[in-house]
């Protein structure tokens, strides 16, 4: 069975076929959001750590760490505001994080100081991007997120987009990192512009689990991009998706109905033993009005003591902005 496994200093979390789907929380990403990167450019974390501590207590499993505020020399601005940011983050929260970038340097330096095991966010099939990522991630024995798409763009072409994962597997492989230590994103299409999007991924997902056994994550609201009342397809698509294998997502947290879907559908699909998260998290769930879906009672936020801009740039995303 593929395990992947991701740790804080003192969590570690199993993202695989037989665990509870792996939600890594996508706020802490300036990309679209101008506010945050004006703050951030200034040295104000406020909404930072706002974000960090709301996403652990709606059920991040992890949080997503980008810190890709400007295309002016992000070489040289981007690895220390990105150390930080992630410093920060470690001190507030003990969930493990995904270091989002798509600048090398500032994925190393995020590396150097990174507690536990995290994911690195993430590798194309670009031959740049395989001969700068793959080393890193066997020098700090990390996995990491393989995008489907190489130096000719994202491919509508689902079996396409599995061969450009197939060679990233491989390709790991000769630098010593094993297949479960590869997250493939097969890239999710937005479903208002590519009527089949749905079944696409769904496909492509199996595929990947039967034949590269691997595990799988995807930038969620993707296939929302452009329709009305996103977080309505969003929340549908999340059961499917699961259902057809794909173990993570980048994704909001902090919308109760997105999240209500994936713990309807660990329950239903059985990692969520005898229902023991379900019914701790909505035991006194209460109907908003009008019968819409309500938020459960706020848990306590954990503690550890304490793309431009990264994928949405790489993969042309949809995700929702301020």
């Amino acid at each position: 069975m593929t395990r992947t496994i991701v740790a804080s200093a003192t969590r570690e979390i199993i993202i695989g076929f037989d665990q509870p789907f792996c939600v890594i929380g996508e706020r802490i990403n300036p990309t679209g959001r101008k506010k945050l990167a004006a703050e951030m450019m200034e040295g104000n974390f406020d909404t930072v750590i706002k974000d960090a501590l709301e996403q652990v207590a709606a059920g991040a499993t992890m949080l997503d760490v980008n810190a890709g505020v400007t295309s002016v020399n992000p070489n040289e601005t981007e690895p220390g505001l990105l150390v930080k940011t992630m410093e920060i983050v470690q001190g507030l929260v003990d969930v493990p994080l995904s270091i989002d970038s798509s600048v090398t340097a500032a994925i190393e330096a995020a590396l150097k100081v990174a507690k536990g095991r995290p994911l690195i966010n993430s590798v194309t099939g670009e031959e740049e991007k395989l001969e700068a990522i793959l080393p890193l991630c066997a020098k700090y024995n990390v996995p990491v997120v393989a995008i489907s798409n190489d130096e000719t763009g994202i491919s509508q072409d689902p079996d396409v987009r599995f061969a450009v994962a197939k060679k990233i597997v491989e390709r790991a492989a000769d630098y010593g990192i094993k297949p479960c230590d590869i997250v493939v994103d097969p890239l999710v299409m937005p479903i208002g512009a590519v009527g089949s999007a749905g079944l696409q991924v769904f496909a492509l997902v199996r595929r990947l689990r039967e034949e590269l056994k691997v595990n799988t994550t995807c930038g969620l609201s993707n296939i929302s991009f452009g329709l009305p009342h996103r977080h309505g397809i969003n929340a549908g698509f999340i059961p499917m998706v699961i259902g057809a294998g794909m173990t993570s997502a980048i994704m909001n947290p902090c919308r109760p109905q997105e999240m209500e879907a994936v713990r309807a559908a660990n329950v239903l699909n059985g990692t969520d033993e005898n229902c023991y998260n379900w019914i701790k998290t909505y035991r006194d769930y209460k109907p908003a009005d009008g019968g819409a879906a309500a938020a459960p009672a706020p848990a306590a936020a954990s503690t550890g003591g304490g793309r431009r801009g990264g994928r949405a740039a790489r993969v042309g995303a949809g995700a929702a902005t301020e």
